[in-house]
């Protein structure tokens, strides 16, 4: 499918809150920056709220007291409307399926799911972002996977609200587009979709942060670089071939920085334990055309091929090329950069 440059002016434009400032960063401040630069719409980051809500009680909030966050969420909403912004989706729910059935880590899954189905109703969105599980002791099984989801999918559907289904590279059983795909249709509910994002595709199927290159290297004997290429070629060919656009329910942006030294794969044993991808993730994520080197433009380009014309939302997590922490000085300066760079890559990605 062609990619007119006509058919890209009426894109609309997202920001999650989390890729500015940090969870101590005031959230109507982080409102005002991305209000100034232009943007439509934020993802509303949990960590976001759950600040804002400690501030606005004047008390630590527990994550789960799910009365004193719909009350603060409700202050969300007020302030989000005098910014004219909508909240597209509330994120980021996590390790919600194939948990053992009984299991203590299943019960509080769905307890958090209705809570945070409270949370969309107080905070006025509805669209829930689900990453695929990342638990080393969830279950592979596609009928079990598949099943936990199609309950949340249940829990959502008198409330009219739909869930995004996102691959997180570092995942345990679905770390591709392919594999949520396969998830989402199996699912068969008409309110679950994908959220697709450009670093959790290129920096799974094409970049490695564990290796010299920051490539995924491939032997001689399997073709090495120019075999990679042709995968991930492939691979973005089947993603505009096969996915609805309707199925799309959000695309994240961001690119990778390549870490100066190769990363460790970890255990599940903590933060310092956490997957080599997912300590990328969490730090080495800027802006694209601004230090990165994954292949951004492709995969966007690949997702409009859909016909998918839908929320862009920059999702970053910039901690320079070193991961270290961004002292967020201009907060409103990066959140322009931020549409400079969107702006740009709607322009890379037009036929012509």
């Amino acid at each position: 499918m062609s990619i007119p440059k006509s058919s890209l002016t009426s894109i609309p434009t997202c920001y999650a809150t989390v890729s500015i400032g940090t969870p101590a960063t005031p959230l109507p401040s982080k409102l005002s920056a991305i209000s100034t630069a232009g943007f439509q719409g934020i993802e509303l980051g949990f960590p976001d709220l759950l600040s804002f809500a400690s501030k606005h009680h004047n008390r630590e909030i527990n994550p789960q007291d799910f009365n004193a966050l719909c009350e603060a969420g409700k202050q969300v909403k007020a302030l989000c409307e005098e910014h004219g912004l909508k909240i597209v989706m509330l994120q980021p729910f996590a390790n919600f399926e194939g948990w053992e059935e009984g299991s203590r880590e299943r019960e509080d899954a769905f307890r958090r799911a209705k809570g945070w189905i409270r949370i969309m109703q107080a905070v006025g969105t509805d669209m829930l972002q689900v990453g695929s599980t990342d638990s080393p002791t969830a279950s592979p099984s596609l009928p079990h996977l598949s099943s936990d989801l199609r309950a949340l999918c249940d829990l959502l559907t008198p409330h009219s609200f739909r869930l995004a289904y996102e691959n997180w590279c570092w995942a345990t059983h679905a770390p591709d587009w392919k594999d949520v795909w396969r998830i989402v249709r199996a699912v068969d509910r008409p309110n679950i979709g994908l959220c697709l994002d450009t670093f959790q595709t290129a920096g799974g199927e094409w970049a490695d942060p564990t290796t010299t290159s920051g490539l995924i290297e491939l032997s001689d004997e399997k073709g090495g670089r120019e075999e990679l290429e042709k995968r991930f070629a492939n691979s973005l060919e089947a993603l505009g071939r096969e996915v609805p656009a309707d199925k799309i329910f959000i695309l994240q942006i961001s690119d990778a920085y390549k870490p100066r030294r190769p990363l460790e794969e970890g255990t599940d044993d903590g933060a310092e334990g956490m997957r080599a991808r997912g300590r990328w993730s969490s730090c080495l994520r800027p802006l694209p055309f601004d230090g990165g080197y994954l292949p951004v433009v492709d995969v966007a380009r690949a997702v409009l091929r859909t016909g998918f014309r839908g929320w862009f939302s920059m999702e970053v997590f910039d901690g320079g090329a070193e991961g270290g922490d961004t002292e967020w000085r201009d907060m409103e300066g990066y959140a322009r950069k931020a549409m400079r760079a969107h702006e740009r890559l709607v322009g890379e990605c037009a036929d012509g």
